[in-house]
């Protein structure tokens, strides 16, 4: 399995940060697959954002709830994070993730700074 982040690397306050993972190698509707965002804040340690699962339903946590949301497009094998209102301190590298069963699979990540 294969994931591969893409989206801006530079976001203005205030505005909404969109990423996509394209995955291969598998389907995002797999049973029992969970299709994560995760990210890193410079000299932080990791933070899980949220999930979508492969019924489409998603689950965050709780500090980001307000302000995220995870999509999917079964056609393109994808998943999109928004997330709204950004501040300085949305600033990391945001990585996407697989898992089910054990199986565990990471993209390469990708560094998203915000700044005006």
């Amino acid at each position: 399995v294969q994931l591969q982040e893409s989206g801006p690397g530079l976001v203005k306050p205030s505005q909404t940060l969109s990423l996509t993972c394209t995955v291969s190698g598998d389907s995002i509707t797999t049973d029992l697959s969970f299709w994560s965002w995760i990210r890193q804040p410079p000299g932080k340690a990791l933070e899980w954002m949220g999930f979508i699962a492969y019924s489409g339903a998603t689950y965050f946590t709780p500090s980001l709830k307000s302000r995220s949301s995870i999509s999917r497009d079964t056609a393109r094998n994808q998943f999109t994070l928004r997330l709204s209102s950004v501040t300085l301190e949305d600033t990391a590298v945001y990585y996407c993730n697989f898992w089910s069963s054990g199986r565990d699979y990471w993209g390469q990540g990708t560094q998203v700074t915000v700044s005006s």
